[in-house]
């Protein structure tokens, strides 16, 4: 482990900070992917007269109408609760960053944007199966969200601080894989603890979908307590010298004016963020699209969805470790071309030999995992790299601001290909598109890394 963590001074504080990734995979994992959000737009949070007669009409007719149209309801609600979010998202993440750098708050930060989160996925627990709670659970889910990639904002920021130029790309290959591992370990337990067969663990019954909501409850748990050693152990960085508290207005302003300045002294730094909003979104797309091709096109249940997310995180967190040595040894940019290269190939392979049945998803599936993770820790890398080591905070929150204006693009894509030629399997050329996207783009970009960064890469 000597090869992936900083020197000896920092060791606790390096495995403190990637504590908070393996705590809040659990909402990543729970919340966003897996559960939380289908049980949210399940069939118990459509009015029951409505449901009851689509089952007794065999599901067909008006019944089935009026059944697709609830259910559409549902759906489009939870996607609407996401764009607020990220229209939030894109307006407030850099403000926040900004005021956290210059006050010397990160830490007291990332503690109040983690507890909101923590306490929104709590408050999850109470969300009966009933239409009547269908629009506090939405509010619910909106909030924890738009307050996870606040917090983000903070975490990302302090990779610096855990980390020295020659170790930066390893340290947040560490972070990401202890987010992978925290998340397989949360999600078997939820699985074959409570999601799977009639008992459950410690007698929790199934009624009112207590064995489910359980669940929520174990996400805020193990996020609050594995998220304890970052704002204990971690120091709070100094404040700007001189700096003073600028009002909403101000802090929009010397925004403007920062953006302005990126783009005149550093606009490689000003491109990347544009290149990495375009193919992080093509890594979303990549498991969250991936899940309904896996039903649509390959014929997978829900069952063997679980399961093969469960391996997908495992080859993810591999994957993610070697990139962190990889990418202290040649750089990020190698190690986000290269792996962007694997995850188009592996898209490719998947699209051509789609009729090959489940076995072609599987292989082609993990190898698209193999090369999500390095991407998206090189990615963090790198923008650590070419900060000032003092406006982290600034940089990763419009990181996050950038990521969010394209989230559009891979669904978007997606839903022309799949509607315009017939068939869902097409949606995976939509994933390579925007990948290749991001690829084309990247390649001439040359980040210009600080006088340390360079350094420490020469050590």
């Amino acid at each position: 482990m000597s090869s992936t963590v900083a020197p000896t001074r920092k060791r606790g504080q390096v495995f403190s900070w990637a504590l908070w990734d393996w705590g809040t995979s659990a909402f990543s994992v729970l919340i966003t992917t897996f559960v939380f959000a289908r049980y949210i737009i399940s069939d118990a949070f459509i009015d029951p007269k409505i449901v009851a007669a689509y089952e007794a009409s065999g599901q067909a007719g008006a019944a089935k109408v009026a059944y697709d149209a609830a259910a559409n309801n549902l759906a489009n609600g939870l996607s609407m609760s996401v764009w607020i979010g990220g229209i939030i998202i894109i307006f407030v993440a850099p403000i926040l960053g900004q005021r956290a750098d210059a006050m010397g708050r990160r830490r007291m930060w990332l503690g109040i944007n983690t507890g909101i989160v923590i306490l929104a996925t709590f408050g999850m627990f109470f969300i009966e199966p009933s239409a009547s709670f269908w629009i506090y659970g939405i509010v619910l889910y909106a909030i924890a969200n738009i307050f996870y990639e606040f917090a983000n904002v903070n975490y990302n920021a302090m990779l610096l601080q855990v980390s020295t130029p020659k170790n930066v790309g390893s340290v947040s290959g560490f972070g990401w894989g202890m987010g992978y591992i925290g998340g397989i370990v949360v999600l078997l337990i939820s699985l074959f603890g409570f999601a799977l067969g009639d008992s459950h663990w410690f007698g929790v019954s199934s009624d009112a979908s207590l064995n489910i909501r359980i669940i929520f409850l174990i996400a805020a748990i193990w996020s609050l307590v594995f998220s304890i050693p970052v704002l204990t152990v971690v120091p709070e960085v100094a404040a700007l010298p001189g700096a003073k508290r600028l009002s909403l207005v101000g802090s929009y302003k010397k925004l403007v004016h920062d953006i302005r300045g990126l783009f005149r002294n550093d606009r490689q730094t000003f491109y990347f963020l544009l290149a990495s909003a375009i193919f992080r979104d093509g890594l979303v797309a990549v498991f969250s699209l991936g899940a309904i091709l896996a039903g649509t096109v390959f014929g997978f249940d829900f069952t063997q969805i679980m399961f093969f997310g469960i391996a997908a995180n495992v080859v993810a967190g591999i994957g993610v470790f070697i990139g962190g040595v990889v990418d202290n040894r040649v750089g990020p940019k190698a190690v986000i071309v290269g792996s962007l290269i694997g995850l188009i190939i592996a898209g490719l392979f998947i699209f051509f030999f789609h009729d090959g049945g489940p076995t072609i998803f599987w292989i082609g599936g993990l190898v698209l995992s193999l090369f999500v993770g390095p991407t998206q820790s090189a990615s963090r890398s790198l923008l650590a790299r070419v900060s000032n080591n003092r406006n982290e905070g600034e940089l990763f929150g419009l990181y996050a601001t950038t990521g969010r204006l394209v989230v559009w693009l891979s669904p978007l894509l997606f839903w022309i290909l799949t509607t315009t030629l017939g068939a869902q399997y097409w949606g995976i050329l939509a994933i390579v598109f925007v990948l290749l996207i991001g690829l084309i783009i990247i390649i001439p970009i040359k980040p210009r890394f600080t006088a340390d960064a360079e350094r420490g890469s020469e050590k």
